[in-house]
């Protein structure tokens, strides 16, 4: 930008420049403008993960941002689906993948998390994700299959409150199972 075209650059923003607001001028300028303010954040918006841990984490924190990490992982190179030209099934392509990444990080709040209010949104988020997910392949014509997240205990907890059905895993107390 010439020095001339600089100044009546910052005279048009301080109403002195002799071109109309609405003319070439203007918007040359409103565009270099949103250029200027829209590109830092677009250039730092995706920041990379850390690629392992820092080591004074716990052995528990390490596997949890471990998990974390992989499930993350998974969905964003899940939900990068080549188009097939019908948006709605398109959508539900990347939708599902998006979905079930937040039932894995769900999963994984549960199987480390100790916070009861959070564990209970966890489960919250499983059901509905899972509903959702059904839902939208319908809509489509597609079945809804079950959706089994993995186990949140180990293999060695204790089965005699534990009620089994389409292939999830749920607590239940003594007096509520058939």
């Amino acid at each position: 930008m010439y020095p001339s075209q600089f100044r009546c650059a910052v005279a048009a923003l301080s109403a002195r420049c002799r071109w109309p607001r609405s003319g070439f001028g203007a918007a040359f300028l409103a565009a270099r403008l949103l250029v200027a303010f829209a590109v830092p954040p677009l250039a730092f918006a995706h920041e990379s993960h850390p690629a392992s841990p820092p080591a004074a984490l716990s052995t528990e924190e390490r596997a949890f941002l471990e998990e974390n990490e992989a499930a993350m992982t998974k969905m964003m190179n899940d939900m990068a689906v080549k188009p097939t030209g019908d948006v709605d099934r398109d959508f539900v392509a990347m939708m599902n993948p998006h979905h079930q990444g937040a039932i894995d990080m769900a999963v994984i709040e549960l199987r480390y998390g100790k916070n009861e209010q959070l564990r209970r949104i966890a489960q919250e988020i499983i059901v509905d994700q899972m509903q959702e997910i059904a839902a939208m392949k319908l809509a489509i014509g597609e079945p809804a299959t079950d959706t089994a997240p993995a186990p949140t205990q180990p293999a060695s907890a204790p089965v005699a409150n534990v009620h089994h059905h389409s292939g999830m895993q749920m607590d239940m107390p003594a007096g509520m199972k058939k």
